[in-house]
């Protein structure tokens, strides 16, 4: 037993080390980039020493467990604690959030509060991935809210204030069902309110309230994790938002969704998951179809990535609906996969952007011979998304199509007519990104423009994009790094199911 407290050092430090930007001594934005850059890498440190020495990978239980009491009259407590599901998150949230304050070098204006902003999110994530209290995650939820609000309203291209208020709508309104799915399961069947996962988790609710807790907290992360048809926040904000911010949340905020449905709907509410898996089945395969084929409408390039990750998360609600181990760990090693690759895109169409000033696509063209670099990046990571073998997205997919097969839980039938649906899913994938790839890069429309002198990539974004290439790669190359991660957890979430 090891009683340092890692994990609220981890999620206190960003934030804490945050403030201090403030009263850095002003001579430029140098100090203030290395400074958050360099607290950004400690942290990753801190978390990767936590993780390899602390961590048993076979005990399926909370480790690294804290619990320290906050506000005593109604029992609720700065609990924290990671098992094999949120190891791998967190250690994503590090790798794409150091990646970001990296992409985030030509922010000039304002740059104290924007890379404040950037480590008060890094804080918000770690701790709504490692809280192990319904209270904590949903305050842990909110704080995630107010940077990205800011860091749209204040960064963004130039429709940032009709984007930002429509995101701070969409999601503070998922954030009050999931408050009230709190609050409900916190106060049911007991005098003082209990709070912490592991009495919820024991509980047992009658049928129809745990049907409506767990509607309330499947519009939250349906928000958040964009499910059809709440997902109109989604290509608006990353359409235009700066693309440091993009990557954050295409990295990790869509992330957060589907571990909450992960987290909470599945361990805490196990009956009605089952009730509504079929369903979550049904648009889950639905959203991959339909965000596939809204994408090659878009004119804005970061727009028709934004479709291509709903798209993607589709494969991730698919196998939080398939019942099974093989289909769950499909779900996470999605969520590891698609935050690498969407970062990668967001931050290479960003790149691109800052060299040639055009938004849409339809302008840009022979881009590939002025920029070999970034033409090389792009069609590699656009290879990964979709789902080229050898890479991670194809090993994740795959996986997701095994445990839809294997499934007891839905007859045979139903299962073929998901698989093939799935299968042209994976068929239009290709199409939109060689497609988006074509318009960008070959032609000869930006080859005669006058200013014809375009600096390629330099170090620092070859730097960011093999950094996030080589988990990539790693990943579809030997998959068992994140998926023995979380296996025991799995298995133990899935007794519930099948034991009771």
């Amino acid at each position: 037993m090891n009683y340092f407290p890692w994990l609220t050092i981890i999620v206190v430090l960003p934030i804490s080390a945050g403030f201090a930007i403030f009263f850095l001594p002003h001579r430029g934005n140098k100090v203030i980039r290395w400074y958050t850059i360099c607290i950004c890498l400690v942290e990753l440190l801190l978390t990767t020493y936590a993780f390899c020495y602390h961590f048993k990978l076979d005990d399926p239980l909370i480790q690294l467990e804290q619990d320290y009491k906050w506000i005593n009259i109604f029992d609720f407590h700065w609990r924290l604690g990671i098992d094999g599901i949120s190891i791998g998150p967190i250690l994503l949230t590090g790798f794409i959030t150091t990646l970001a304050t990296l992409a985030a070098w030509p922010v000039t204006r304002d740059s104290r509060l924007f890379h404040f902003l950037m480590l008060a999110m890094y804080s918000g994530q770690i701790g709504s991935f490692s809280s192990r209290d319904l209270l904590l995650f949903f305050i842990m939820w909110e704080l995630e809210l107010i940077p990205v609000y800011l860091l749209l309203s204040m960064w963004g291209g130039k429709k940032r204030l009709y984007s930002a208020t429509k995101f701070i709508l969409y999601t503070a309104g998922g954030s009050i069902f999931l408050l009230m799915g709190v609050l409900g399961m916190g106060l049911y069947g007991s005098n003082e309110p209990t709070l912490n996962f592991e009495t919820s988790a024991n509980q047992s609710y009658p049928m129809g309230l745990e049907i409506i807790f767990y509607f309330g907290f499947l519009i939250a992360y349906a928000v958040k994790s964009p499910i059809i048809p709440l997902h109109t926040w989604l290509p608006d904000t990353h359409g235009e938002a700066h693309y440091s911010t993009c990557m954050l949340l295409a990295g990790i905020l869509l992330k957060m969704g589907a571990y909450g449905l992960l987290r909470i709907n599945m361990e805490l509410l196990p009956h009605a998951h089952s009730i509504f898996s079929p369903w979550l089945m049904i648009v889950g395969t639905v959203q991959i179809i339909y965000a596939a084929l809204t994408s090659p409408g878009q004119r804005n390039l970061k727009k028709r990535i934004a479709y291509s990750s709903v798209s993607h998360m589709g494969f991730t609600i698919i196998g939080i609906a398939s019942v099974t181990d093989t289909g769950l760990n499909g779900a996470i090693l999605q969520i590891i996969s698609h935050g690498f690759i969407g970062a990668a895109l967001f931050f290479l169409a960003g790149t691109s952007y800052d060299r040639i000033r055009l938004v849409y696509l339809d302008e840009m063209g022979g881009i590939a011979i002025p920029m070999p670099k970034i033409f090389t990046m792009f069609s590699s990571f656009s290879m990964a998304s979709l789902a080229l073998p050898g890479m991670s997205g194809f090993v994740a997919e795959l996986v997701v199509f095994f445990g839809i097969i294997t499934s007891p839980k839905y007859l045979l039938m139903p299962k073929i007519l998901i698989t093939f649906v799935m299968a042209i899913g994976m068929i239009l994938t290709p199409i939109y990104s060689l497609s988006m790839s074509r318009q960008m890069f070959y032609g000869y429309k930006q080859f005669n423009a006058p200013n014809y002198a375009f600096l390629d990539s330099g170090p620092r974004e070859l730097f960011v994009s093999t950094c996030i290439f080589l988990p990539v790669i790693g990943i579809g190359i030997y998959p068992d790094f994140v998926l023995s991660l979380s296996v025991d957890k799995v298995e133990a979430i899935l007794s519930n199911y099948f034991y009771r």
